[in-house]
């Protein structure tokens, strides 16, 4: 039996429609014609009922199908572990990351990691928060990392870190007026809603102190820090997502008097606990407490 004839059957399985399935699997419609007609040689029964154009599957290519799919899910997972261990991986670990938590503290944690367990081939999926417990409760992820609760009920989820969200505006020249807080916003737009968590009860306190505070929404924290950087506006950010910047004196962090700055939390979610998710886990929060603490 040859694995093209069962990606044949289930594709035109699933329309239904010979025409439809040469399109999806780029061949010709005899080509498809042949891979049915020698599976069902093979098995020595008939799998679609012919009426002209049309197709449908028999009861014979019913109760097949499920088996064709199963053949060729454990022959693609086959593939894919001789090719992980042809490239000396013996295991492997996916992450649903938020983007926010991807672009910024993610490269160097991910790198430790892997320096420490190189025969774990680690792949990230990028996602909104929003989707990240759908990820893993369906099985596409074995971890999150994501800065909101999950909805989910079948997910465990814990707090990896808290770390204060800090007032930042752009590294001037001129610093008469950055430690002003009432100045610093009648000069700057606050840049709101680029984390998924905290803004709507913040924005709300700022404007109870500053009524006439002007806003622009931006949904993306790295480009919120360029915005801040070209003196666009301010905002309140994490900690450890302006680190480098703050360093690097890029941006400025201003004292606050009348706003009342939250915490931002990591939460790592998880379905099932694997070794590689229990290593990976361990190694989180020793990073995270040493990336904040050393700064």
């Amino acid at each position: 039996m040859d694995i093209k004839w069962l990606k044949t059957f289930i594709t035109a399985a699933k329309y239904e429609n010979f025409r439809k399935a040469s399109e999806e699997l780029f061949l010709t419609q005899p080509a498809i014609t042949k891979h049915i007609h020698r599976l069902e040689e093979h098995l020595h029964i008939q799998l679609f009922d012919r009426n002209g154009k049309s197709i449908s599957l028999t009861s014979a290519g019913i109760h097949f199908l499920p088996y064709a799919k199963d053949i060729i899910e454990k022959y693609e997972q086959g593939l894919e572990q001789f090719e992980l261990w042809k490239q000396g991986y013996e295991r492997k670990l996916i992450i649903a990351a938020a983007p926010q938590i991807a672009s910024s503290i993610l490269p160097s944690i991910l790198r430790g990691f892997m320096d420490c367990h190189p025969s774990i081939e680690v792949l990230i999926n990028v996602l909104n928060s929003y989707e990240i417990g759908e990820e893993l409760s369906a099985g596409r992820a074995h971890l999150g990392l994501t800065r909101i609760k999950p909805i989910q009920t079948n997910i465990n989820c814990q707090i990896i870190h808290e770390e204060p969200v800090i007032f930042t505006g752009p590294y001037p020249a001129d610093t008469d007026h950055m430690d002003d807080e009432k100045a610093v916003l009648q000069k700057y737009k606050l840049i709101t809603h680029n984390h998924p968590d905290y803004w709507e009860q913040l924005l709300n306190e700022i404007k109870r102190s500053y009524p006439a505070v002007r806003t622009m929404k931006v949904n993306q924290i790295e480009v919120t820090k360029r915005f801040i950087e070209q003196g666009l506006g301010v905002s309140c950010l994490p900690y450890t997502m302006v680190r480098d910047e703050l360093n690097q004196k890029r941006l400025r962090k201003i004292e606050t008097e009348n706003i009342n700055l939250p915490t931002s939390s990591t939460y790592i979610i998880t379905k099932a606990v694997t070794n590689e998710v229990h290593l990976f886990i361990d190694y989180l929060k020793t990073a995270m407490e040493n990336m904040y603490f050393m700064h």
